[in-house]
């Protein structure tokens, strides 16, 4: 550790990225999240339909992991694991807010869970705030309604939080910084727009002192309600791709990543691109099935999508960009969860983590080091519930090329080498009983560990 950060201070200073006015600054980290973006949606990741070439830029410019994972297969428990670097299994939010489906024909109830992030949690924004950094929420938090659950009481010193008409694109309320002040659209501003305007602005009035900006675009979730001036190319190429691909979709896409295209530029024309970290990714797998309109997206060839424990559901795009710092070119197979940011950004800025049970490991060497990697080690998924996307409730967990899964319905487990079935099609759980046998004995050790909420059986 000791070594690695003297290492960290040669390349920051190097590239000049803490030196301002022949002080030290510590370096702004911005946080961009997609909600539900499909592992293959961006044209980086080998998408040919949908047009996204400022992604596209920051990843030819910086690092993009091709073995990325929410730490959920829904959105909810996957922004708790960023915002705390702890499994959301530890805070029993287990499902997105509001999802209680049940299923009639199965042997279990759905798990009791807690649809709030607890305001004990110690979040990012508090954490880093000794520090000197002024914090904003902008966009979608999904993470508890009462105003000691908002972002504005969890540390962040600047929100502007989705409040009404949330699934909407048009016609939404944003409250800002408390629920005392909203903006109410009229049908004339795109939500996705409105929501890098906030953004723009915050970096534009906070360009002398270090920040932290997480902006959760509610793109490209469903309702699929696209700006229309962004619909005709879609539609003349709609038949020019094999594949699944939606017009509207593709749509929602491209304002998104505009809207990443204009944060870039604020971040350049002030001058902070040698002095920022940005992150961008999305918070579980794409939307697989019907909901509230036709099928956005595929995951193919990974299986499944949203709400299911399967490839499909977990693995999402990953992109890290620091001009000067990041070597640009790269593509890591390192594999990680969103619950490793916490960690990575604590030892980039030497500050100790919370004094609570954390589940995060820093990214930093991989980030710093063209082709390091990280030793292997478990990452664990939970969700004990019945999705909207027809997930069935079950764990799992990842340990090196092996991937082991576990209906909590049936009992039943089954063991995939992701290295050569990416697809997750051939189960060796009957080849392989050592290795499904040591897998086993990992998922039980740590569901007894963080104390996971399981179904009740009827």
């Amino acid at each position: 550790m000791k070594k690695l950060s003297c290492v960290l201070w040669l390349i920051l200073l190097s590239a000049g990225a803490w030196a301002q006015s022949g002080t030290l600054r510590r370096p702004n980290i911005v946080y961009i999240l997609a909600d539900d973006l499909g592992y293959y949606d961006l044209g980086c990741y080998g998408n040919p339909y949908n047009e996204t070439p400022h992604l596209d830029s920051l990843a030819r410019h910086g690092l993009r992991f091709t073995q990325a994972y929410s730490a959920s297969p829904v959105c909810s428990p996957s922004r708790a694991a960023i915002l705390t670097g702890r499994h959301p299994a530890r805070y029993r939010l287990t499902n997105f807010i509001a999802g209680n489906r049940t299923d009639e024909a199965s042997p279990v109830n759905p798990a009791p869970w807690n649809p709030f992030l607890p305001a004990s949690a110690t979040t990012l924004s508090e954490w880093i705030k000794p520090l000197g950094y002024t914090s904003a929420m902008i966009g979608k938090w999904h993470l508890g309604g009462q105003d000691s659950l908002a972002p504005w009481s969890q540390g962040f010193d600047h929100t502007r939080m989705i409040g009404r008409n949330g699934l909407d694109y048009y016609n939404y309320g944003i409250f800002e910084d408390s629920y005392k002040k909203e903006f109410k659209d009229d049908g004339s501003k795109y939500l996705t727009d409105k929501l890098t305007d906030y953004a723009v602005e915050f970096v534009e009035n906070n360009a002398q002192k270090p920040f932290f900006l997480y902006l959760a675009y509610s793109a490209p979730h469903v309702m699929l309600v696209p700006r229309g001036d962004k619909l005709r190319k879609y539609f003349m190429k709609y038949n020019k791709y094999e594949g699944k691909y939606n017009p509207n979709y593709a749509a929602m896409v491209e304002s998104m990543d505009e809207g990443v295209g204009r944060v870039m530029q604020a971040l350049q024309s002030k001058g902070l691109l040698e002095n920022t970290l940005v992150i961008f990714t999305s918070d579980n797998g794409g939307v697989g099935l019907d909901e509230l309109g036709p099928v956005p997206t595929s995951m193919e060839p990974l299986r499944k999508w949203k709400g299911h424990i399967y490839e499909g559901g977990v693995r999402i795009p990953a992109i890290a960009f620091w001009k000067g710092v990041i070597t640009p070119g790269q593509t890591s197979d390192q594999y990680f969860s969103n619950v490793d940011y916490f960690a990575t950004f604590s030892e980039l800025l030497n500050h100790p983590l919370p004094k609570v049970e954390m589940d995060s490991r820093s990214l930093l060497p991989v980030l710093l080091r063209p082709g390091q990697s990280l030793t292997d080690r478990p990452v664990y998924w939970h969700y004990p519930h019945f999705s909207n996307q027809m997930g069935r409730p079950g764990g799992a967990v990842r340990l090196g090329d092996f991937k082991l899964t576990e209906s909590y319905e049936t009992g039943e487990m089954e063991l995939y080498n992701l290295r050569e079935d990416t697809k997750e099609s051939q189960d060796l759980s009957a080849a392989l009983p050592a290795k499904k046998q040591e897998l086993t004995a990992l998922l039980k050790k740590w569901q007894k560990q963080v104390a996971a909420n399981m179904p009740v059986r009827k």
